[in-house]
């Protein structure tokens, strides 16, 4: 079965680059690829330290910051070497200022592995949350390198447990230690024989409870609330903007919204803007306006929705009608926001567990989203209960980053 993954693996390199001509993201993929040994080459030394991180996209490394931060502290002499699998991950945060190198991940064939291998030499190596690269592993096992899962998931679909998994599950042999989120993760690892496995719980609470500690001021989102009641819509695709619009549209309540989605390119930001009937002002026209004066800000830009659900009464957190469901929950609720979301939210743990307590709703359609924004908007009361029971919850699941670094760093 390895030798048709890694036929698939070629194939699969050769039909991205035809892709690769039609699709802008695919391009990315395909040529950000092209120059990475050479980069290795220019910018680490055979003499060098270096400790190696590997994050599927943009979530895995917001994920895995928490253990990155502590490891450099304790590492101070080694470069961190950080890989993103998905542009998506690799083109926001290439720029960033914890990793000594940052790169795309080569694709998974066993002579990629070997070269990567031998170019960063590490002296440590943490995948973050998934993505099991095959060669990868048994090139990090050939080489009896400390390697760790963080913030593991693991669910009984994956190749691990279907007939055919058999070289997936001899990969897993690769790791010195599991970091998983839950109970059920583990068992399902004792199931295929492993009993290295520690349920730690997930780093992002520990990323999103430092959030707190830092300054969240936004002097213009301020003046746009002028002290009203208001919604943040965080990472919204166009179902959910389709909701939310509808109710801004329509409702009499004094309420103002912050939009914020998931995709700005000019065409669907104009698009959305034309749909709104109330007073409307975006992100990029916001100079040499009195943005006390309009009842929706939608912010085409990226890197402050963070910092804007600090200013929130409500959130809204998109993703919840698509593939692969809700976006980041955590980040609203760590301010001790009540959030409502779509109803596709079963593949994450925390999305769950808040809708279990209430402190979340999930919503079917526009009559329950009319309905839950109608109940927190009235009621002050309920607002705070259910935000403090996100706060909460949050602060309550912190320590993931302390127990992972005691087994690696004791």
């Amino acid at each position: 079965m390895l030798f048709i993954y890694n036929l698939l693996v070629l194939v699969a390199s050769f039909l991205l680059k035809i892709v690769a001509l039609l699709s802008p993201k695919m391009k990315l993929f395909v040529d950000g690829r092209k120059g990475v040994f050479t980069q290795l080459e220019q910018q680490i030394k055979p003499a060098d330290k270096t400790i190696w991180f590997h994050a599927a996209s943009l979530g895995e490394y917001e994920q895995g910051l928490p253990v990155i931060e502590k490891i450099k502290e304790q590492f101070p002499s080694h470069k961190v070497v950080l890989t993103f699998f998905s542009p998506s991950g690799y083109e926001v945060r290439k720029n960033n200022a914890i990793a000594d190198v940052t790169v795309y991940l080569p694709m998974d064939t066993k002579e990629n592995a070997q070269q990567f291998l031998d170019l960063v030499h590490p002296e440590m190596v943490f995948f973050i949350k998934y993505e099991y690269w095959p060669n990868y592993l048994n090139e990090l096992k050939k080489r009896n390198l400390k390697s760790y899962l963080i913030s593991g998931i693991l669910r009984k679909n994956q190749a691990f447990f279907k007939w055919y998994g058999g070289f997936y599950r001899k990969a897993l042999d690769a790791f010195t230690y599991f970091f998983v989120q839950n109970e059920s993760s583990k068992k399902l690892l004792h199931q295929l024989g492993k009993s290295n496995v520690i349920v730690s719980g997930d780093t992002r609470f520990d990323r999103v409870a430092t959030i707190l500690e830092k300054d969240n001021t936004l002097d213009f989102i301020a003046q746009f609330k002028d002290n009203t009641t208001t919604i943040v819509v965080g990472s919204s695709w166009p179902k959910d903007e389709d909701f939310i619009v509808n109710f801004l549209n329509s409702t009499a309540l004094n309420v103002k919204f912050i939009i914020a989605p998931h995709n700005i390119k000019d065409d669907q930001i104009q698009k959305l803007k034309n749909s709104i009937s109330r007073k409307t002002v975006l992100f990029s026209e916001k100079e040499n306006k009195n943005l006390a004066d309009y009842d929706v800000f939608i912010i085409d830009t990226i890197g402050i929705l963070t910092k804007i659900y600090s200013y929130a009464d409500i959130a809204y957190v998109g993703g919840g009608f698509g593939n692969p469901g809700v976006h980041n929950v955590l980040e609203p609720a760590t301010f001790g926001v009540p959030i409502v979301i779509g109803s596709n939210y079963s593949h994450f743990a925390e999305a769950i567990a808040l809708v279990n307590m209430e402190a979340c709703t999930a919503i079917n359609n526009q009559q329950e989203l009319n309905e839950a924004f109608e109940n927190l908007i009235r009621n002050e009361d309920i607002r705070h209960e259910k935000g403090h029971m996100c706060s909460t919850f949050v602060q309550m699941n912190k320590g993931a980053t302390s127990s992972i670094l005691k087994k690696v760093a004791p």
